[in-house]
């Protein structure tokens, strides 16, 4: 296989892996997460039970789970699609594993991600919707895209050639100081995709309904027990098993935590603004910041609606993708650079 008929399988599979986050965000907000109460297949069956008999025996095998068909196949889809994934994802594992030219590691670390990532699909449905595993599949998928992502890059870089002007904006820079600020951006908004992860897990979306303050007194209510990852036990966490200051403090904290990513991506974007050839970055990080911020407003004023929800969610990962790219793209100057210096230290001490 040529090196680009493996990039395109990586460029699908990375647009395919947004797909997926995509599909994960809808099926979670229909409330579609247990629309099959067992794995990987519906009430014993490998699709969702058709009406007649095989309804009879999946309700008669899952009392107290009253088949709901559009859930059901909500929930299958997004199996389906998930599982075509981790296809995808072994796949490019053979290839880089038949050819020498190819990333070997990248593909790897994807392998393990996908595979824990089923493994958290599963607890979802067999822990019955418990936060942590919830908030954790969020990541999981996250962090799939980002590392196909990465692995689409380092092939782009690879055909590029060392010492391309894509990846050297302007040689002789000392972009430490930028790229400590872009790593720190990123961890930052991490950790708030992790919380709005931990705020949809714990249904607290819409418990404060104003903007831009919380309608109830939530500095007398604030209650740290509420991030506590690992919550009592429950049949189900469906809907939420948290009291009302709990949930109030984690819808708070996710507001809060929006004000420090702005105020991190701003000033980012401030420093990649003094470089011409960064500008592009910045310029796609403060759109997708303003994106965000507003479908997150819009879903607090608006009570959730679907679309705006699913669109929060894909944002919210597309913004995290920039900045993987915007360090990428950083750490591969920093090294062009150390090898500009390198080179001309060297002609120096020649000359």
């Amino acid at each position: 296989m040529r090196l680009f008929s493996f990039k395109s399988l990586v460029y699908l599979t990375f647009l395919f892996s947004l797909f997926v986050i995509a599909l994960g965000a809808y099926t979670r907000l229909t409330e579609a997460g247990l629309g099959c109460p067992d794995w990987p297949g519906c009430y014993g069956f490998a699709a969702v039970p058709q009406a007649g008999l095989q309804q009879l025996l999946a309700e008669a095998a899952f009392p107290g789970h009253p088949v709901e068909v559009e859930k059901a196949w909500n929930e299958m889809v997004h199996r389906y699609f998930a599982g075509t994934l981790g296809l995808l994802i072994l796949i490019i594992n053979i290839v880089a594993w038949y050819r020498r030219d190819t990333p070997r590691v990248l593909p790897a670390l994807l392998l393990g991600t996908v595979i824990f990532q089923a493994v958290l699909g599963m607890w979802t449905v067999t822990l019955a919707l418990m936060p942590v595993v919830v908030m954790g599949h969020l990541l999981g998928g996250f962090t799939t895209a980002a590392l196909l992502l990465l692995l689409a890059l380092t092939i782009r870089r690879r055909e590029a050639g060392s010492g391309s002007a894509y990846y050297l904006p302007s040689t002789g820079h000392n972009y430490n100081g930028i790229a400590w600020l872009a790593a720190l951006a990123l961890m930052i908004t991490v950790g708030q995709v992790a919380l709005g992860g931990w705020t949809a897990a714990n249904y607290a979306a819409v418990v404060c309904t104003q903007f831009p303050f919380c309608e109830v007194d939530w500095q007398q209510q604030f209650d740290l027990s509420a991030f506590s990852p690992i919550q009592p036990e429950h049949d189900s966490y469906q809907y939420g098993v948290l009291n009302f200051s709990q949930r109030v403090s984690i819808h708070v904290t996710h507001r809060l935590g929006a004000l420090v990513v702005t105020g991190m991506l701003a000033m980012l974007i401030w420093h990649l603004w003094k470089f011409v050839a960064l500008r592009r970055l910045g310029v796609i990080i403060g759109g997708l910041l303003l994106l965000q911020l507003g479908l997150g407003i819009t879903n607090i004023v608006a009570s959730l609606p679907l679309l705006v929800a699913v669109g929060h969610n894909l944002v919210g990962a597309l913004l995290l993708l920039a900045l993987v790219a915007t360090n990428y793209h950083l750490y591969c100057c920093r090294a062009e650079n150390r090898s500009y210096w390198n080179i001309a230290r060297e002609g120096k001490n020649h000359g």
